[in-house]
């Protein structure tokens, strides 16, 4: 069965060499046993779409050496939610057409496209790249991290892409998260908080990282190796409850008796008072 099918989804071409006439199709629309989503691609049946089939219907619409792509290929990578026009590069010059958003480039190796679900798409790591033109460094690195934990690539994959592609015009930011490898935060203002470090030229810190000499369980948000300065961020919802108030007093108290300074972060601190934060920091640093 053709792949396009699977999904609900079947082309001009596909019936002409099913032996349906362009009589019948017309007949077919207009009963309602085809739906016409773009020029010569229709739904079987009804115009209820999965995202899949409106992914192969957008691919299916623009051509054979078309493919998924950018955010609509990130969504299928299962990186990202899709955006509301589907997503697609190709290497020829094709009519706009509405609800796609094309992509034209000069090539597509035939190493950088895959199948996914029956889709022809980027690989996850070109869409990545692609990526890299349009995301800040906080969110690509953020698309890295859920690739590697997605386990739909590697850094590997991700430097063989780079060195296939010099020249590009993210290649150099992803580079940088590539060689400096994605960080392992467990919470958006973690994230926050570490990119808020990264900006500001602090050495890159520990994230989620155990200390010498204390117990295992005993996890801190940031620690940068070489001092005893400690970073924790109180996020309102998961920090508000009774128990982990008292777990934090507890932690806190370990780490000051073995020789730690601790400095809380909350969530306004990180996002609406950066300069007070990083000056905070620096001077915590410094004594």
């Amino acid at each position: 069965m053709l792949a396009s099918r699977q999904h609900g989804i079947v082309t001009g071409r596909q019936l002409t060499a099913l032996g349906i006439s362009t009589t019948e199709r017309r007949y077919r629309v207009r009963v309602g046993r085809l739906h016409p989503i773009h020029r010569g691609v229709y739904a079987v049946g009804h115009r209820n779409l999965s995202e899949n089939a409106r992914f192969i219907a957008a691919v299916a619409a623009i051509g054979a050496d078309a493919a998924l792509s950018h955010v609509s290929a990130a969504a299928l990578w299962s990186l990202t939610s899709s955006g509301r026009d589907v997503d697609v590069t190709t290497t020829r010059s094709v009519k706009p057409r509405p609800g796609i958003r094309l992509h034209v480039v000069r090539a597509l190796p035939p190493t950088d496209v895959t199948r996914r679900h029956g889709i022809p798409v980027t690989t996850a790591a070109r869409t990545i790249l692609d990526l890299a033109d349009v995301l800040d460094d906080r969110k690509l690195a953020r698309t890295v991290h859920e690739g590697e934990v997605q386990r739909v690539v590697t850094n590997a994959d991700l430097r063989a892409q780079l060195h296939r592609s010099p020249g590009r015009r993210g290649a150099t930011k992803l580079a940088s998260i590539v060689d400096e490898g994605p960080v392992r935060t467990r919470s958006e203002l973690e994230e926050a908080t570490y990119y808020l470090l990264r900006r500001n030229g602090f050495s890159r810190p520990e994230a989620n990282a155990s200390l010498p000499g204390l117990p295992d369980w005993l996890e801190v948000d940031f620690h940068f190796p070489g001092t005893v300065l400690v970073l924790e961020v109180d996020g309102g919802q998961f920090h508000n409850t009774r128990w982990r108030r008292r777990l934090d007093a507890r932690k806190q108290a370990i780490l000051e008796a073995a020789g730690y300074r601790v400095l809380r972060l909350t969530w306004e601190q990180v996002t609406a008072e950066e300069e007070q934060t990083v000056q905070r920091i620096r001077q915590a640093l410094e004594t």
